[in-house]
């Protein structure tokens, strides 16, 4: 029987560390950070390395963009809402450096809950096996309410229901989105697939409404994303249905004769997805502009975004 033998390693060629290329050098080690430290000393402090370059190159296209008056869209999903991120992009579009918002269908949920009582999101595993899960009838019959008004008027759906918590005066309007962005006449558009979300279940749910203000939406994004060359999109939570949105209408805004080619994008989530990789950071950038995609908690990335742009933009 012939046995395996193991290999003499004697015999093997070598070279010098110092002749090689490496990747990693002293040079590119982050910097020690002392209390007290600054944002932009932070960011300076940074290795160069992945996202130690990607992130302050992403604060300083944004800038670019807010300097010369372009857009900078943003694309969320609800879990932005309920970890409480509301106040900062509120902060962002009264400064006048977020100049839209897309919303899934959840989003305008724990939105309207934000802003009739303060608070949203509820303990599912608690009341599944009841059948009590999405069924607060306030939240049914706003929501609902707003979206049927919103298609007897022709008006979108993010419009719909900013308009209707402005016009009932609820008591927490100042950290709701829909609300905020309303009053300061920021554009928010709300994408729905049908069945997804608590409202649908509810008997004031109209099938046409939906479809009639959410479709208003999407044209009005596609406007939106019309105009996007030379602004950026960020994609914030959202792993399926709104980077399929936004490629979509990049397709329609560029069929209908529209230059969309050199913009930023940017991908925000604790876990790496498919479609936001593919239809928001790589696909749209792949004639112009770049995208990134960054891997973190929101309620650490949004932050310490927020607070980076604004730094350098005081500079």
């Amino acid at each position: 029987m012939n046995r395996r033998q193991p290999l003499d390693f004697s015999g093997l060629k070598t070279y010098s560390l110092h002749d090689r290329f490496s990747k990693v050098t002293v040079e590119n080690f982050a910097k020690p950070v002392s209390a007290g430290v600054t944002v932009a000393g932070l960011l300076a402090s940074l290795p160069d390395q992945l996202m130690g370059i990607d992130f302050p190159e992403l604060v300083e296209r944004l800038a670019a963009c807010h300097r010369h008056n372009r857009p900078i869209m943003i694309g969320m999903g609800a879990h932005v809402i309920k970890v409480g991120l509301n106040p900062i992009l509120i902060d962002l579009m009264e400064r006048g450096i977020v100049t839209s918002i897309a919303l899934n269908g959840a989003g305008i949920v724990h939105d309207t809950e934000v802003a009739m009582v303060g608070r949203t999101s509820e303990e599912v595993g608690n009341v599944l096996g009841s059948g009590a899960f999405g069924a607060a009838k306030e939240t049914g019959e706003v929501v609902n309410a707003a979206i049927n008004l919103g298609a007897e008027k022709g008006l979108g759906m993010g419009e719909a229901l900013g308009d209707y918590l402005l016009a009932n005066g609820y008591p927490h309007n100042d950290v709701s989105l829909l609300a905020s962005a309303r009053r300061l006449n920021v554009p928010v558009t709300v994408h729905v697939a049908v069945g997804t979300d608590i409202v649908h279940i509810h008997p004031s749910a109209d099938g046409a409404a939906i479809g009639r203000t959410s479709h208003q939406d999407f044209k009005l994004f596609c406007g939106l994303v019309a105009d996007l060359e030379g602004g950026a999109y960020l994609n914030i939570g959202s792993a399926v249905l709104l980077p399929e949105v936004f490629l979509k209408a990049l397709t329609v805004a560029r069929n209908l004769g529209h230059t969309v080619n050199n913009f930023t994008t940017a991908n925000f989530d604790f876990i790496r997805h498919y479609r936001p990789m593919t239809n928001v950071v790589n696909r749209p950038t792949a004639g112009g502009g770049k995208g990134y995609n960054i891997t973190g908690h929101h309620e650490l990335m949004v932050p310490l975004l927020a607070a980076a742009l604004l730094d350098r933009l005081a500079r």
